[in-house]
């Protein structure tokens, strides 16, 4: 058994085919003409710009006006959001620290055990809290 590898084929020379040539014309006149065209297209938009830009402050003022309320009421929400994110945070960084937090639990049982004694122990001071509690209740709704 042989390893040789024989070929049948025989190679011919091949040559290399012309490059095809293009010719642009670039003559003068239609560069000039697509350069002003562009130019005018650019001149258009720069002055739609430039007149929108100009009338801004009117359609924002114009926009504040007509919309103030609801402007208000979403800055409000935003402020309260923002309000109550800033209170848990300082919450958060006094309770991390050591003993504050075990003293405000014991303010907190201590005062619950008072208002117990006070308000809730006799039937009398229940009916001396609910009638402070109805006071409040006709303040707050406007009544009397």
């Amino acid at each position: 058994m042989s390893t040789e590898f024989q070929s049948d084929t025989t190679y011919t020379e091949f040559t290399e085919p012309e490059n095809p040539t293009v010719t642009v014309d670039t003559s003068d006149s239609s560069a000039s003409a697509l350069g002003d065209e562009a130019s005018r297209q650019v001149k258009q938009v720069w002055e739609k710009i430039s007149a929108l830009l100009g009338d801004l402050p009117d359609y924002v003022s114009e926009f504040i006006q007509r919309y103030r309320r609801p402007i208000v009421t979403v800055g409000l929400i935003i402020a309260a959001f923002i309000a109550v994110k800033l209170v848990l945070a300082l919450l958060g960084a006094v309770n991390d620290v050591p003993l504050l937090a075990p003293t405000f639990e014991l303010i907190g049982l201590t005062y619950s055990g008072w208002f117990l004694y006070r308000y809730l122990l006799k039937a009398s001071n229940r009916q001396e809290l609910l009638g402070d509690i109805a006071a409040i209740r006709d303040q707050v709704l406007g009544k009397g």
